[in-house]
């Protein structure tokens, strides 16, 4: 009503100028109400500008085509002018209103692109089959501002809602039935739309969007973004899955090569001293000898045990560590009294940074940790070397660092040691090892929250620093 009125003012106010103020002439005053009717064409519509245009051509008729204040035309010419103003102000309505309405056709269209962009963003975002089907339902709604979204998956029988006033009622069995239709399904008041999903031509699913004004088209691409959405996250699933068993499989090899290339030295060592203890009558003095390779062969073997079993531990998450305030100069010392025997030939020397406050760790498997960088120190250094251990704030962590003056790590392989398995180059040959003890150190340094890394130079040495947080005293 309001816009009939404000046309009915505006038809008004013009005439009233033309014909009353400004005494136009018939070609301006039918330009001007010309322009006023393509105005309202453009702005609210044909209705307007047809009913405006006929009102503007009897107003051009009675106020501006002699004789002036009546409705009839004396001259013949007039009448042609008449009915061309007419026809030209149609016309000109049409046109616009159709350039009106394409134009809000267009914006109509890139909103719709834009939300299926939003879309396919929040739905690539992840290559989890799990996250993204939990994900897919407020994703649309968040997209599209729907009312309620239902996702069902024929794999599995998985439904997933969002919307807290979704009220669309339907068992599995109507919603595989759904699933298997050819196209997409509005209800009789257009408040759902029901749109199958499809993996190439197999069936997937269903997606029921309420309360949304897509077009068609854009709901059928809706549904095939999502789709192919599910497609790829299933693809990339099953890759990760393959090659999460090839790695497995890699990782077993290499552990039972390892194993049991370290597992021949002790092995054939016991078995000769038994062999020649049952063979032979030995003086006191060579048995003894005897029994102690036994008895240090033993206990490698037990280590070697030991460090597989942790690093399957470790790599499961079955280990439960149990975190507490912790002094490391503890630790350290703890460390140290437990691989007296390896560091022998080799000076320990500690250096803690004044006021050093405690850490958060399970002491145990601190002491583990630096009983295998202290043993490696030991090992691939020359005797009489020594070793320096030292620790200090950095930041909100604390750092402990082991040095040794040994061989050094290649800067090459420097980020390579800390992978399972993996031996550097000039120690592989030389000494023995299967390549677990630090990516044992990684994993415990990791689950503390903290970080493991070297620092070395080929031939001098090399140093290895571990961090641990800080204990908070409010926590």
């Amino acid at each position: 009503m309001v816009r009939w009125l404000a046309a009915a003012l505006s038809l008004t106010g013009i005439v009233s100028l033309l014909a009353g103020v400004l005494h136009a002439n018939p070609a301006t005053a039918a330009l001007c109400l010309l322009l006023l009717v393509l105005f309202l064409a453009a702005r609210w519509g044909l209705r307007y500008a047809i009913v405006t245009s006929i009102a503007a051509t009897l107003c051009y008729n009675y106020y501006f085509l002699p004789p002036l204040g009546q409705f009839t035309i004396s001259d013949p010419e007039n009448v042609l002018a008449l009915f061309a103003f007419l026809a030209s102000s149609v016309f000109a309505s049409r046109m616009s209103n159709r350039i009106r309405q394409e134009s809000e056709e267009a914006r109509a269209r890139q909103a719709e692109l834009e939300v299926l962009y939003r879309l396919s963003r929040a739905l690539l975002q992840t290559d989890e089959l799990a996250q993204l089907t939990n994900s897919i339902a407020s994703a649309i709604a968040l997209a599209t501002d729907a009312q309620g979204v239902l996702l069902y998956l024929l794999q599995g029988d998985r439904v997933y809602r969002w919307g807290a006033d979704w009220n669309v009622k339907l068992s599995e069995e109507n919603l595989r039935e759904i699933s298997h239709n050819p196209g997409i399904i509005s209800s009789a008041s257009q408040q759902e739309t029901m749109i199958p999903l499809r993996t190439g031509v197999r069936p997937a699913g269903v997606l029921i969007v309420r309360g949304t004004r897509l077009s068609h088209q854009s709901l059928d691409a809706l549904g095939g973004l999502v789709s192919i959405s599910l497609d790829r996250a299933s693809a990339m699933d099953n890759v990760t899955r393959a090659e999460a068993a090839k790695e497995s499989e890699r990782l077993r090899s290499l552990m039972l090569d390892s194993i049991t290339h370290e597992l021949r030295t002790p092995l054939t060592s016991i078995k000769g001293a038994v062999s020649t203890l049952l063979t032979s009558s030995l003086k006191p003095e060579v048995t003894h000898e005897l029994l102690t390779v036994i008895d240090e062969e033993s206990d490698r073997l037990n280590r070697l045990v030991a460090q597989a079993v942790e690093m399957a531990q470790l790599d499961t998450q079955e280990v439960r560590m149990s975190f507490s305030a912790q002094k490391l100069d503890g630790m350290i010392d703890a460390a140290l009294e437990a691989h007296k025997v390896t560091l022998a030939e080799h000076p320990a020397t500690v250096t803690l940074a004044a006021n050093l406050p405690e850490v958060d760790a399970d002491p145990v498997w601190i002491q583990k940790l630096l009983g295998n960088i202290l043993e490696n120190a030991a090992k691939y250094s020359d005797a009489g070397s020594p070793i320096f251990v030292s620790a200090e704030m950095r930041g909100p962590m604390v750092a402990c660092s082991v040095a040794d003056r040994g061989l050094g790590i290649d800067p090459m392989e420097q980020s390579l040691i800390f992978d399972k398995f993996y031996r550097a180059r000039n120690r592989a040959h030389h000494t023995p090892g299967t390549g677990m003890g630090l990516a044992i150190c990684r994993a415990i340094a990791e689950a503390h929250g903290g970080s493991i890394s070297v620092t070395s130079q080929p031939g001098h040495g090399s140093v290895f620093t571990f961090t641990l947080p800080a204990h908070n005293g409010d926590m």
